[in-house]
């Protein structure tokens, strides 16, 4: 007998950063799967798992912030690779990057990434993927040894294999992120990669050439000393996750560590910066 599942359909103004940060908590509570609407998201919870006050956990649904509205109905199990393949559109990046499922046709582009992200962050889709692979697609990656921090997907890690870079650490703190980074690096015949579940702490008494972290402002704030302890001399430091507006507080934390703004990439109001280390 199929299994019954709770449907939450969610209309969310404006959708970011909001739909992320919903994802997330909602995933937190044990709701399995989610597919982007045109107007928000639509998540499943199996029936055995849900309570009528399973909401009052998510936090973002008191922001003033953002409009968030719902509604639910109870469905029977449902094909969640169809109703993914029906959302995700294959992507390019600069006629250089492809970024698509196992379904999607190869364009033959100079690089094809194939990921199947589930419920992880960073199909490419987002403004903040989409900068980190146009800065990479700028570097010289060849032998550098790169640490992507909140891989997400793995979309990144993968990438700058691709770019030559060797070794490379992959790391999120959450677990259904590692375990798509795993399958995502499979996936990809990556040998270069090694992927951890964890945080911050694990970077201790590690070195790295280059440092990829798209990750949320007050996370990169938090850890900003870390990341750059890390970094080796003349090493490159990306980072992503946050708005135009937020460039100021960023680059007041990174100069305390002797870096330099070098550039950065706008779209749609998201950053993402480069910074070399003098």
């Amino acid at each position: 007998m199929d299994n019954i599942y709770i449907e939450y359909n969610f209309t969310i103004s404006p959708k970011e950063p909001a739909t992320e940060i919903l994802i997330a908590e909602l995933g937190n509570v044990g709701f399995e799967s989610f597919v982007e609407t045109e107007n928000g998201v639509t998540a499943y919870i199996q029936k055995a798992d849900y309570t009528p006050t399973i909401l009052e956990a998510i936090y973002i649904l008191n922001s003033e912030e953002f409009a968030i509205t719902h509604t639910l109905k109870e469905v029977a199990q449902t094909n969640w690779n169809a109703e993914w393949e029906k959302n995700f559109t294959p992507i390019q990046v600069d006629n250089s990057v492809s970024i698509r499922a196992p379904f999607h046709e190869n364009p033959h582009l100079q690089y094809d990434i194939v990921i199947e992200p589930k419920m992880s962050f960073g199909t490419g889709h987002h403004e903040t993927t989409h900068m980190m692979v146009q800065h990479l697609l700028n570097i010289d990656l060849k032998g550098k040894k790169t640490l992507d921090m909140g891989c997400g997907t793995g979309i990144l890690a993968i990438f700058a294999e691709m770019k030559g870079a060797t070794p490379i650490d992959a790391i999120d703190i959450d677990n259904w992120c590692y375990e798509n980074s795993l399958e995502n690096v499979k996936r990809n015949n990556c040998n270069e990669i090694s992927v951890f579940e964890g945080g911050s702490s694990l970077l201790k008494n590690k070195k790295y050439d280059v440092i990829i972290a798209n990750i949320n402002r007050n996370i990169l704030l938090n850890d900003m000393e870390v990341y750059t302890n890390c970094l080796n001399e003349k090493g490159v430091l990306l980072l992503s996750g946050f708005y135009q507006e937020d460039i100021t507080i960023i680059d007041e934390e990174v100069s305390k560590y002797s870096l330099k703004l070098e550039n950065f990439i706008e779209r749609n109001n998201w950053v993402a910066l480069k910074y070399n280390k003098l």
